[in-house]
């Protein structure tokens, strides 16, 4: 399957209706959902650490997009306390969550990628985290590298105001430097949490994405409406980066995403004042690409960006709805961007 052809045809990102969440009986505090495809090596190990948790409220969904692997079955055998909700296709990151999250139960919503550990404490202290913040919409867990326990995946991410995401703190070494419970931009999508509330107002991951930057995506969406995100140390997850993931695929959709993100998010406001700064960037990033033209991976960036261009029509349709939910100030704005990144 060629994963630049296989995009969901999805317009607009799904929201969950006010009526469909009140019909819905709330079983359990927090559910957490898993896309899965082919990573049923990583899978019990997931499944293990979630069985451990200090707080067992939960619901583990499990989405599987399609897997070879003998994932569904193994699943079906060894942990019959997951639910399993098998797709006829592979649909990507995106389509998988949201798959999940429509039938999810919980009062708050996590993501969860098939190839981590979490702390056993994990649960208990994303949901401290939402009852002692009503402002807080999402969580953002401190993300560290599974063989190298002591080196950062992400402490949260940022986005600059020349229009690029990151992770707080990658590849470094943990020594306390993120030791402190604080806001941050938005929350990785491999470990995010969400309340309930915020997705029935801003709506889930758009599925036009499909797989890399949705999770900055809902971020921009979350913080527009005036929703915070709060990155909270204690709750510790371990990740085999890009286990189940990455390579071309990856640099394809970082391309075409970025973009998308860009069009449909940034405020006039901000484009008219960073807007130079945007372009550049972006005009960088093609100049790489182009000198490393002979690797895959530079070409599949060059063709995410040309079809970003291409679909900035579709997205400019979104713009106008998710502009119309700003509440919050230029100022407040730019005081959650980073400077640009060297």
């Amino acid at each position: 399957m060629n994963p630049e052809t296989t995009e969901t045809n999805s317009a607009e990102y799904q929201v969950l209706s006010t009526e469909s969440t009140a019909s819905r009986p709330q079983h359990s505090v927090l559910s957490i959902i898993i896309p899965n495809w082919n990573g049923g090596r990583f899978l019990p190990t997931c499944l293990d650490s979630l069985a451990r948790q200090t707080v067992q409220d939960i619901e583990v969904i499990v989405v599987d997009n399609a897997s070879s692997d003998g994932s569904p079955e193994m699943l079906k055998a060894d942990f019959p306390w997951v639910r399993l909700i098998p797709l006829p296709e592979n649909r990507g990151f995106t389509g998988a969550c949201n798959a999940g999250l429509e039938v999810a139960k919980g009062q708050f919503l996590a993501l969860l990628n098939n190839d981590t550990e979490v702390d056993s404490r994990w649960v208990e202290t994303v949901i401290s985290a939402f009852q002692r913040h009503d402002d807080v919409g999402s969580v953002a867990s401190k993300m560290l590298l599974f063989d190298r326990r002591d080196h950062f995946h992400t402490a949260g991410d940022f986005f600059t105001t020349d229009g690029r995401p990151g992770n707080r703190g990658v590849w470094q070494r943990d020594e306390g430097q993120y030791d402190r419970e604080e806001y941050v931009f938005s929350a990785c999508g491999g470990s995010s949490v969400y309340r309930r509330a915020m997705l029935d107002q801003i709506g889930l991951l758009d599925d036009d994405f499909f797989f890399s930057g949705e999770d900055v995506d809902l971020g921009w969406r979350a913080q527009l409406a005036d929703w915070r995100c709060l990155y909270t140390p204690q709750a510790i997850v371990y990740h085999h980066l890009s286990a189940t993931g990455g390579g071309v695929t990856a640099s394809y959709y970082d391309g075409r995403n970025l973009l998308f993100i860009l069009v449909k998010n940034v405020p006039s406001s901000l484009w008219r004042k960073h807007g130079f700064a945007i372009a550049r960037a972006q005009a960088r990033l093609a100049w790489q690409a182009l000198r490393a033209w002979r690797g895959a991976a530079a070409r599949a960036r060059l063709r995410g960006m040309a079809a970003g261009i291409l679909g900035i029509p579709r997205m400019y349709r979104k713009r106008r709805h998710i502009q119309q939910q700003r509440r919050v100030s230029l100022e407040y704005l730019e005081s959650i961007l980073s400077p640009p990144q060297l």
